[in-house]
């Protein structure tokens, strides 16, 4: 047997990705939660994907609620992060919103398991996820802000269409979804594709001569957090 912990044997050798137990807990209950569902998954499953007793597992996650919170949290954390830094910023507003959905993007397309598929769970509406709510609709807010910047200064007022580019950027979601359950044809979606996307569609034609400033803004952002470390 191996440590999970201080008093916490395993009872196997690390089966999971991750540098802690609780980080290897979050991966096999992402996995579980995306492929088997939320309500069809318990403790004991997910203690069993990672190779640990399931009283060990609570000694880092009190309930199945808890491990769900912190997988929700980690997929607008990230992207709720940069786009408060945008907020501050004098770049000029289409190219932060087109960093912004290319870094949102990414994130979502990368990411290990689609948490995203979980937003619709039932589960999501009771008070324990309002955070989660609470975040998702801050970083939703920061979204249609920066729209309108993008359509004012385009010369369009009060325009329905600032609420688009966050709903483009989670199409990403539901293009993983149909692609892995095999009911789509395959996607080769990339970030770049959404940003373009995310753009046109507040009436932004010339969207090419935003990819380099926006790569610029993500690296020095990347090399901010990097340094905060």
């Amino acid at each position: 047997m191996t440590n999970a912990g201080p008093g916490r044997p395993r009872l196997s050798k690390q089966r999971r990705p991750g540098p802690t137990a609780a980080a290897e807990i979050l991966d096999a209950a992402a996995e579980l939660f995306t492929t088997k569902g939320f309500a069809s998954t318990s403790t004991r499953q997910i203690a069993d994907a990672v190779g640990m007793r399931q009283a060990s597992l609570y000694h880092h996650f009190a309930t199945k609620d808890d491990i769900l919170a912190a997988l929700l949290e980690r997929t607008v954390s990230e992207a709720l992060a940069l786009a408060d830094t945008l907020a501050d910023g004098t770049e000029p507003s289409a190219v932060r919103l087109y960093a912004l959905l290319r870094f949102d993007a990414d994130q979502l397309l990368s990411s290990r398991w689609n948490l995203g598929a979980l937003y619709l769970l039932p589960e999501l509406r009771t008070d324990r996820f309002a955070p989660f709510r609470e975040e998702r609709q801050k970083l939703r807010s920061r979204y249609r802000q920066m729209a309108e910047l993008v359509l004012d200064e385009l010369g369009a007022d009060e325009d329905i269409r600032a609420g688009l580019p966050f709903r483009i950027v989670e199409t990403v979601i539901n293009e993983r979804s149909d692609t892995e359950s095999g009911d789509g044809p395959g996607s080769a979606l990339a970030s770049t594709a959404i940003a373009d996307a995310g753009l046109r569609v507040l009436g932004w034609t010339t969207v090419a001569e935003l990819a380099a400033p926006a790569e610029v803004l993500l690296a020095a952002y990347r090399r901010s957090v990097d340094d905060a470390r």
